[in-house]
């Protein structure tokens, strides 16, 4: 496993658990607002894998969960060994994707590997090579869908929204696309000062009000992240 770094403690991450989450590095994706761009391009520093169980194993008690984030962790070949040694140790596990590795997410699920799954709807079906900066990963990303969508797994849908990259017509297809779901989040992007492209920026409130208001004609319990909208 290549770790890319370690968030010790988070409220919000892991719904109803106090977690941690474990960043790893490398992504097949280049969206332009990825806030987590050294962990994209794996320039990041790298944790030692034994120091970040030593964490954990003292942290028993303390902590609930786990978030495996990135990056995209189905990209690591020792993924499945790695959520095992952490599920030996009493932990719930949440996986973050983007989607693109059916194979791997079916196999973790299957396996019970995972207690809750995040996968990123980066944009409608016909705006997603582009927003993934020219990464083609849309018919896997569908499969990932598909199969979330029957598994009997806790999973949300979330959307990160960025001006000028999504549209009212996005939001209608996306509506389309995953209607049927109970969980489907829109979040407006943040700059965390480490983003893969220059100029991007936040969605207006409005904008996400009304993009929020297009999805509830497909998806009505969805929501803006921390928003009671």
């Amino acid at each position: 496993m290549t770790i890319g770094g370690l968030m010790k403690l988070t409220l919000l991450d892991f719904p109803g658990k106090v977690a941690c989450t474990v960043f790893t590095a490398g992504c097949n994706f280049r969206c332009p607002f990825c806030h987590n761009a050294s962990l994209v391009r794996a320039d990041c520093g790298e944790l030692d894998e034994e120091k970040f169980f030593d964490f954990l194993k003292k942290r028993r008690g303390i902590l609930d969960g786990v978030c495996v984030s990135g990056g995209e962790p189905t990209l690591q070949p020792d993924l499945t060994g790695f959520i095992t040694r952490i599920k030996d140790l009493g932990y719930s596990v949440k996986l973050d994707t983007n989607g693109s590795n059916p194979e791997k997410l079916k196999e973790l699920v299957q396996s019970k590997l995972v207690d809750y799954v995040a996968m990123d709807i980066k944009n409608s079906p016909s705006s997603y090579i582009t927003t993934c900066g020219g990464a083609d990963h849309l018919e896997k990303v569908k499969e990932s869908v598909d199969y979330l969508k029957g598994s009997s797994v806790a999973y949300e849908f979330r959307t990160t929204v960025a001006k000028g990259l999504h549209t009212d017509s996005d939001f209608h297809e996306i509506g389309k696309w995953l209607e049927g779901t109970e969980k489907y989040f829109l979040q407006t992007f943040k700059d965390s000062g480490d983003i893969l492209s220059e100029g991007m920026s936040a969605a207006d409130e409005s904008d996400m009000k009304r993009y929020l208001t297009v999805i509830k004609k497909y998806i009505p319990s969805a929501k803006l992240r921390g928003s009671d909208g």
